[in-house]
């Protein structure tokens, strides 16, 4: 009975090399243009508030049976709730479904700091549209930079 129960939690097994999708420059414009100024590499957000900052969308066709991960770079000062990346998949036959970073959650005043959320694709889940955003509570200020979206083929 425990080798059933361990085979659930047991981690996918990788059958290649990690590949980027996208990697995001100041020279595009992120969905929450107005929120975000480009500052420091990347784009800085003061708030007052807790919000979600849009930055990108992507038509993602193709991959599944592997690893989804949005990665970033995020720098915080004064931030009085969390930071933390979400990811939404579209599946055209599904709807969306989310994967969010709060076990990955950043809080306070903080140097540069490396973000990822994954999501995981089953055998034939292939999302048609990626959407990836930065959430914040509480307010403060928040850098964002080197954003990418890369792919693990699974075996």
């Amino acid at each position: 009975m425990f080798h059933w129960l361990r085979s659930i939690f047991k981690r996918p097994e990788v059958a290649g090399p990690q590949r980027r999708i996208r990697l995001f420059s100041t020279a595009d414009p992120p969905l929450s243009r107005d929120a975000l100024v480009v500052d420091q590499e990347g784009w800085r957000a003061e708030f007052s508030g807790s919000q979600t900052f849009a930055l990108f969308e992507l038509p993602v066709p193709g991959p599944d049976n592997g690893i989804l991960t949005f990665r970033a770079k995020l720098k915080t000062e004064d931030l009085r709730g969390r930071a933390y990346l979400e990811m939404w998949c579209r599946f055209q036959a599904w709807g969306e479904f989310f994967s969010k970073g709060y076990h990955h959650a950043i809080r306070g005043t903080n140097d540069w700091i490396s973000l990822e959320t994954p999501f995981y694709l089953k055998k034939d889940q292939r999302p048609d549209l990626v959407k990836l955003n930065l959430a914040a509570e509480g307010g403060g200020k928040i850098w964002i930079k080197e954003v990418e979206l890369l792919y693990t083929p699974l075996k």
